[in-house]
């Protein structure tokens, strides 16, 4: 279930990220993984996060994912191993909402807001992305997890 999409304008966001291409049957082998990495990068550097993590797919295709594990920072981390800065643009126009439910559903979610942008006569840019507002580290009960979905467009 998503909530009623809106339109927006992205912030500047300023990450720690590690760039993944990977085949999509990998992507929940890859997913935990990474996200630790980043997180033991920034730990080792004194910075905590500055919100919820996510992942920012660079293009969508139905074989390959390729995208960044993100976790939003105040102040720059340094690069060390595959975890490098990074930053989603401000000002971009972006469809937003917020699905509820476990990561298996979230194709569904996708599926769902696309028609709904779609029927506003709007275009999707080449990029997304999902931020994990609330998932397994929040509760184990799946209907509690919420995870925000943003779908740039094209002007």
């Amino acid at each position: 279930m998503i909530d009623k999409p809106a339109i927006a304008k992205s912030a500047e966001v300023h990450t720690a990220m590690v760039h993944l291409t990977v085949p999509r049957s990998e992507i929940q082998k890859v997913m935990g993984p990474g996200l630790a990495e980043v997180n033991a990068a920034i730990a080792a550097q004194g910075i905590k996060p500055a919100g919820a993590w996510f992942t920012h797919h660079l293009k969508m295709d139905p074989k390959v994912f390729d995208f960044e594990i993100c976790v939003p920072v105040k102040k720059p981390v340094a690069p060390t191993g595959r975890v490098k800065p990074g930053r989603l643009e401000s000002g971009r126009r972006v469809a937003r909402t917020v699905y509820h439910g476990g990561y298996e559903g979230l194709g569904a979610a996708w599926g769902e807001f696309h028609a709904w942008i779609e029927s506003q006569g709007l275009k999707l840019a080449a990029d997304l992305w999902e931020i994990y507002a609330a998932g397994p580290e929040s509760g184990s009960d799946p209907a509690s997890w919420r995870t925000e979905l943003n779908q740039p467009l094209t002007e």
